[in-house]
């Protein structure tokens, strides 16, 4: 919520189904798969928003986790009438049939992971098309979308803008698209969250904070104005003073 993150946007990003991701916001561990998932689920949502994944699995660990049942069962003692034989060789046969019990059981939460993950890669073209039409507008919301396209959401990143004072913008798209066409933002405003292949962005002053992928970034200083070239894969890159975008 700090970060002005939908619940979509972490699900386009780490793959993990939107009715999952509520349920580790509201500690309803019966609702997810077991276990092994909770924590591997964990950890990539807590990396999505930044945070430390390993506190987080370890303090599920603590509070949550329970050792399995089949672990705890006590060692049968030999019976009387075998005493002065020489013990069996290899396990026993209660405790094969208690790993099997647990091999089947993971291998049936793996299925059906698969089989939901499947479910929802299949919604992917829908979602695209929703992502290219909310990008023609600056001031309409983003926060819905999905991945921009099969494929290529690996190199799609994000961005919004909140000024703390009278900011000029000028920030262009995919394409030279202008997605904020040389205005003036006020202070304490925000605007929604782009989502583009490639930025690139003139400030007027260094009054904003810039969210990138969702995390914060501050503009140093400047006596003049600023540029950025963004991607996916180099981040956020000053631009030399020729070639800051206009919007003219």
């Amino acid at each position: 919520m700090r970060a002005h993150i939908d619940v979509s946007e972490i699900e386009a990003t780490t793959k993990i189904r939107a009715k999952y991701l509520r349920a580790l916001e509201n500690e309803e561990w019966g609702l997810l798969p077991g276990p092994t998932f909770v924590k591997s689920f964990l950890r990539t949502y807590a990396q999505a928003l930044g945070l430390d994944g390993k506190a987080l699995v370890e303090e599920y660990r603590l509070h949550h986790e329970r050792p399995s049942d089949a672990m705890l069962e006590p060692i049968v003692s030999t019976p009387q009438r075998n005493r002065g034989r020489a013990p069996a060789s290899g396990p026993s046969r209660g405790y094969i049939v208690a790993v099997a019990a647990i091999v089947v059981v993971i291998v049936v939460l793996i299925a059906l992971l698969l089989s939901g993950g499947g479910s929802s890669s299949n919604n992917t073209p829908t979602q695209a098309s929703v992502t290219h039409t909310s990008t023609t507008s600056p001031h309409t919301s983003t926060g819905a979308s999905a991945t921009a396209g099969s494929g290529s959401g690996s190199s799609i990143v994000t961005l919004s803008l909140h000024p703390s004072a009278l900011l000029y913008v000028c920030l262009l798209g995919d394409g030279g698209r202008k997605l904020i066409p040389g205005s003036n933002l006020e202070a304490g405003t925000s605007t929604p969250t782009y989502r583009a292949r490639h930025f690139v962005i003139t400030l007027g002053n260094s009054s904003v904070t810039m969210y990138v992928d969702g995390r914060a970034r501050t503009v140093p200083p400047s006596s003049q104005a600023i540029g950025y070239s963004i991607t996916k894969a180099r981040g956020r890159q000053p631009l030399p003073s020729s070639q800051l975008p206009t919007c003219k």
